[in-house]
C-alpha cells in the first residue's frame, strides 16, 4: 500500500521548477552532506535536531524532507512538521535514491552566501526584458525560492553590489554573465549544474530571443515578442518579473512536456 506520508522520486521530480512545488528541506547529518555537496533543486538545509524552533517557518506551506536513505531523519523532521500543522512528507528512499534516478542535483558550492533572512541577493540592470527575467525565474524555481533582486542603473550595479553585499548579473566583467555566444541564462544552469532536456531547450529560446538570433528556434520571435509586450505593460521592475515568471513557467512546461503536441481547429464536413 503506497504510504501517506512519502513522495516518490517521481512524483517530486515532476513538481520541481513548477511554481506549486514543495518546499525542499536537506536535514541529511553534515558527514553525508560532506561526502556529495550537492542540493535537490530549491531545497535548503536544515538541522534536524532544532526544527522544533523552524516548523512553524513552513506553515501553510507543503514540503518535502530530504534525509541519506529517507529513514529515521526525514521521517521523523516529516512527522514533527505535522504535528506542527504543516503539510510534510519523506523522500522515499531520500537523497541516495534521487541520485540512482539522475534527479537533478545543484552544486552547492556555486549557491551565493545568504543573508540574514536566509537569502540570496542579486543585482543587475533596470528594466528587464528577457535574461535578466530568466535568470530570476531559474533562481527562484532551481536555486532560492527566497532571492532578492535590486534593479539599478547600469551605471551603479557594481557599486550596489558592494554595499549590499549582493551578486551581479548580466552585466560585462562578472563571473554571472555572457560567454561568447551564450547568454547569462545559459552560464547559471551550466554553473549550477542544471543542464536537463528541457531547461536546455528553454535556453536555446533565451539565448536567440536575447541576442537577436531569432533564426536558431521558430519559438523566439513569438517569445521576444511576449518578453517586449510585458516590458511595456510594466514600469515596476519587480512587477514586471512577477508577470515574466509566468511566462517562463508556460514555456518551461512546453519545453518538458509539450513539444510533441499540435493543435488544430478541426473542420466539420457538411454532408
Amino acid at each position: 500500500m503506497p504510504s501517506t506520508t512519502a513522495i516518490t522520486v517521481s512524483q517530486l521530480s515532476r513538481l520541481i521548477g513548477l511554481p506549486g512545488a514543495p518546499a525542499i528541506v536537506d536535514v541529511r547529518i553534515e558527514d553525508d552532506y560532506n561526502a556529495d555537496p550537492r542540493l535537490l533543486p530549491a531545497s535548503s538545509r536544515r538541522d534536524f535536531k532544532t526544527v522544533s524552533t523552524w516548523a512553524s517557518e513552513y506553515a501553510g506551506s507543503r514540503v518535502a524532507v530530504i534525509c541519506q536513505r529517507g529513514q529515521k531523519l526525514s521521517q521523523g523532521v516529516a512527522a514533527w512538521l505535522r504535528h506542527e500543522g504543516v503539510s510534510a512528507e519523506s523522500l522515499e528512499g531520500g537523497f541516495e535514491a534521487w541520485g540512482d534516478a539522475k534527479g537533478l542535483l545543484v552544486d552547492a558550492g556555486k549557491i551565493p552566501p545568504r543573508d540574514g533572512k536566509g537569502r540570496t541577493v542579486w543585482v543587475t540592470r533596470a528594466r528587464p526584458k528577457v535574461d535578466r527575467i530568466a535568470c530570476p525565474w531559474l533562481i527562484r524555481r532551481f536555486i532560492d525560492p527566497s532571492a532578492v533582486f535590486l534593479f539599478v542603473e547600469a551605471a551603479e550595479v557594481l557599486a550596489t553590489a558592494d554595499r549590499f553585499q549582493a551578486v551581479p548579473f548580466d552585466i560585462d566583467n562578472v563571473f554571472w554573465s555572457h560567454r561568447g555566444e551564450r547568454c547569462t541564462f545559459d552560464t547559471m544552469i551550466e554553473e549550477f549544474g542544471l543542464e536537463s532536456e528541457a531547461l536546455d531547450r528553454l535556453a536555446m529560446i533565451v539565448r536567440a530571443a536575447d541576442t537577436a538570433s531569432l533564426d536558431l528556434v521558430p519559438q523566439a520571435a513569438g517569445f521576444l515578442a511576449a518578453s517586449l509586450g510585458l516590458s511595456r505593460m510594466f514600469r515596476d521592475d519587480l512587477e514586471q518579473l512577477e508577470a515574466g515568471m509566468l511566462l517562463y513557467d508556460a514555456f518551461y512546461r512546453w519545453c518538458r512536456d509539450a513539444t510533441e503536441e499540435t493543435h488544430n481547429w478541426p473542420s466539420v464536413s457538411k454532408p
